[in-house]
């Protein structure tokens, strides 16, 4: 048995929309048409009901208060009073009304109207469901018989000296009333089945159309490699699926950004410590055994190992740049954070430092970070200024944010090198030959440590020639 007869079959979400929307329209159809089959039922029961309690209430009316045609007096005969009044009735379809004479427990003797009943065993031809209506003691019942059901209702006549006893029955069969609703119940159920089927081909159709996307998502991301990440899924419409698809893009988009940075990283980080191992390894193998040379070569590797040292902790802290965590703000004076960053900045070489202005303040910062840039740009600015040159450090709150810059009169930035120098391992072509000997990650910490801040790193001229590094934040009060 191979492994994909072990696993079990995956039903499709196609499928499962599907036989969802089956089976809830199913339930919903059928309980229309059990509801409107019982409201069909209880409708002709009531009819059933009014009509034999106005049938009755018409014939104890005449008993009371009807005469004789032939005397002008009051009825003194039960049979005499239930033939006239049968003759002068007319009964629906389904109606039967009979007049019974007899004694209790006997088959009585019956009145009729003659006419034709459509039932197969109308009341005056079942001498035992005669029985059993003339001997009830209810006014109201029903009769459950192979046959069909009756229902009925009885007026008793009153006994007039030694007269048999003598009752008016009205009774309605109301099989074909019954029939009817089942007729309209089976109806329905035809009409539901075809409206199934409809459901199913269209459902199965608009289902198609609306996980198009999901398919197309599905079969994108099965074909995802880290060397291919190009692939995007086309946006129809506003709805929630539209709404997958641009998410899926979007994350396709970060994947391909972090790729492309990833491979960039290493092959720049590889070309970087590639050239410091060359170095010591070439004065390791050459190294020979006079003292002033091993102690010049000692520290030749000492420095570039240095160096390494200095782009491995540099490359960690732009890795730990992505994390949430990566900057803790807290309220701080900006004044004082100011001048911490001054006094800090002046021991970094022979300058004319000048602190420019001071804003007064507290805001949420991470002094640590920003002290961290700030003296990277401190640095940057040394080492690209002669020594005496001026180098002006301020801060100040402008239209809702806080900047915090470092302005040096050195040689300033090429055109073409702004938009490179805050990227990995880049440096500026103009300011080559006057920089000290990093990796091209300062001003890369600088840029993480801005935009940890939700803020970001800008570039100018410095009026007379240099550069100004301005820290562009967003003013956060605590």
């Amino acid at each position: 048995m191979t492994t994909a007869d072990r696993e079990p079959r995956r039903i499709s979400a196609r499928v499962r929309i599907l036989l969802w929307l089956l089976l809830v329209m199913a339930v919903a159809l059928g309980s229309v048409a059990a509801t409107t089959r019982s409201i069909l039922l209880r409708d002709t029961d009531r009819r059933i009901a009014g009509l034999l309690a106005q049938e009755a209430g018409e014939f104890a009316n005449f008993e009371e208060q009807g005469f004789d045609p032939a005397t002008g007096r009051p009825f003194t005969e039960p049979d005499r009073l239930l033939r006239v009044f049968l003759q002068r009735q007319y009964a629906d379809l389904d109606e039967e009304l009979v007049g019974l004479v007899g004694a209790p427990g006997a088959d009585p003797a019956q009145i009729i109207q003659q006419r034709d009943i459509p039932v197969a065993l109308p009341l005056h031809k079942d001498p035992d469901a005669r029985r059993r209506v003339f001997g009830s003691r209810h006014a109201t019942g029903a009769l459950a018989r192979p046959e069909g059901e009756i229902r009925w209702a009885k007026v008793t006549v009153a006994r007039y000296g030694g007269e048999p006893t003598a009752a008016f029955v009205v009774a309605f069969h109301p099989g074909r009333e019954k029939a009817r609703a089942d007729e309209v119940f089976r109806v329905l159920l035809a009409i539901s089945g075809v409206a199934l089927l409809m459901t199913t081909g269209i459902a199965w159709v608009v289902a198609g159309r609306i996980l198009a996307p999901v398919r197309l998502v599905r079969t994108t991301a099965a074909q995802l490699t880290e060397q291919d990440l190009t692939r995007r899924i086309p946006v129809h419409g506003h709805d929630d699926v539209a709404a997958l698809a641009e998410t899926f893009n979007a994350m396709l988009d970060r994947l391909e950004r972090a790729f492309a940075a990833q491979r960039e990283f290493v092959d720049d980080a590889g070309h970087e410590l590639r050239t410091p191992i060359t170095i010591v390894r070439g004065h390791l193998e050459l190294m020979g055994d006079d003292p002033a040379e091993r102690e010049e070569t000692v520290r030749l590797v000492t420095d570039e190992l240095d160096r390494m040292s200095r782009i491995v902790e540099d490359l960690l802290l732009l890795a730990k740049a992505e994390r949430p965590d990566f900057v803790a703000p807290e309220p701080v004076q900006l004044a004082e954070l100011t001048a911490d960053v001054y006094v800090k900045a002046r021991a970094l070489g022979d300058r004319d430092w000048v602190l420019a202005e001071v804003a007064e303040g507290e805001v949420l910062l991470d002094p640590q970070r920003i002290t961290q840039a700030m003296v990277q740009l401190a640095q940057n600015a040394v080492q690209h200024t002669a020594p005496g040159r001026r180098v002006r450090i301020g801060s100040r709150l402008a239209g809702g944010r806080v900047e915090l810059y470092v302005a040096d009169s050195g040689t300033g930035v090429q055109p073409q090198d702004a938009g490179v120098i805050f990227e990995r391992f880049r440096r500026g072509t103009a300011r080559r030959g006057a920089r000290g000997s990093g990796a091209g990650l300062g001003l890369s910490i600088v840029k993480a440590i801005a935009e940890g801040h939700g803020g970001r790193v800008l570039l100018r001229d410095t009026d007379g020639g240099g550069a100004t590094f301005t820290l562009s934040l967003e003013e956060t009060r605590p």
